[in-house]
């Protein structure tokens, strides 16, 4: 299965747009190595301004030229885009409705050694009351560049949420649709709704369970807002259970958005998996997805209780 960085992958296609379209305009803050925007500076350097550490400069700056008819992508990791420059985001930006598309790197717990400070845990939280606000989490690199190319072709503010390390590209994906998520495998004992990487966690949960005589559902919620009503409701008609996994908060972030439609239209069992009210630590991802609860065998274990439970 190929493995592919999200953050190449968007990086290739900022160039890819660039080529097309005049009108875009990329700003960093003194990352644009690690979130690949040196791709697209390298290209069109007139295009192209770092703001170095200044991240609250750059959000005004970039809903200043989408005033005047650009098409900004703004990058940074995902905690200095949220929680350095929220004030700029929602004032300046999503106020407005302008079209800048922000696309953060090197979020959720698998930042990894870099530890607590760099870990965005609470970014889809922060941004997902602001109005106007689109945000898409992307599950593998092919996923990213649909999110990317989507961005671009809609208006109004976007974030899109990029993980640090390599991801697997998922297969036999449906078409990428913003706001409608898709089911990957088909289940009658519950769903497990997820996004991002843990979609692939969610994949792997599936097989163990399986073994277990336990068949899931997966479906990947890319969209968090909108999110697709449709698709949650059906899947809590269907399974009666659903556990959603998420690298995020349990707070404000996926499960808050899929107990939000249930408990107002089709209210069933939801069980979570994500950050317990917690803030990270450094480690290596993968003791740290085990540590926090988000790998796939935690998955699996945490399913089965579930369904016991409940049964």
């Amino acid at each position: 299965m190929e493995q592919l960085y999200q953050r190449d992958v968007y990086g290739k296609t900022l160039v890819e747009l660039g080529k097309k379209d005049s009108r875009i305009v990329v700003v960093d803050a003194d990352l644009s190595g690690s979130t690949r925007t040196i791709l697209f500076g390298k290209e069109f350097p007139e295009r192209f301004f770092n703001f170095g550490v200044a991240e609250q400069n750059m959000m005004a700056t970039s809903a200043g030229l989408a005033s005047c008819g650009k098409i900004v992508f703004a990058s940074t990791f995902a905690m200095f885009a949220t929680g350095r420059a929220l004030g700029q985001v929602r004032n300046t930006i999503c106020y407005n409705n302008f079209d800048v598309k922000i696309v953060a790197t090197h979020s959720g717990l698998t930042v990894g050694e870099d530890g607590a400070s760099h870990q965005a845990l609470e970014d889809i939280n922060f941004l997902r009351a602001i109005p106007n606000m689109k945000i898409i989490v992307p599950c593998d690199g092919p996923e990213t560049r649909a999110s990317v190319l989507t961005a671009y072709e809609n208006e109004g503010p976007f974030y899109v949420r990029l993980g640090r390390a390599k991801v697997p590209s998922i297969e036999n994906k449906k078409e990428f649709v913003f706001g409608k998520g898709y089911v990957l495998e088909e289940g009658k004992d519950l769903a497990i709704v997820a996004c991002g990487i843990m979609v692939n966690e969610a994949l792997a949960a599936r097989k163990v369970l399986k073994e277990k005589g336990i068949n899931a559902t997966v479906a990947n919620i890319h969209t968090i807002k909108p999110i697709d009503e449709n698709l949650v409701i059906d899947l809590a008609k269907r399974c009666k259970r659903i556990i959603v996994c998420e690298e995020h908060q349990i707070t404000g972030g996926l499960y808050s958005a899929v107990c939000e439609v249930l408990s107002h239209s089709y209210p069933v069992f939801v069980e979570r998996i994500g950050i317990e009210d917690k803030f990270g630590q450094s480690g290596l991802a993968s003791e740290l997805m085990d540590c926090y609860g988000l790998s796939a065998s935690c998955i699996a274990k945490k399913a089965e209780q579930f369904v016991r439970q409940h049964d």
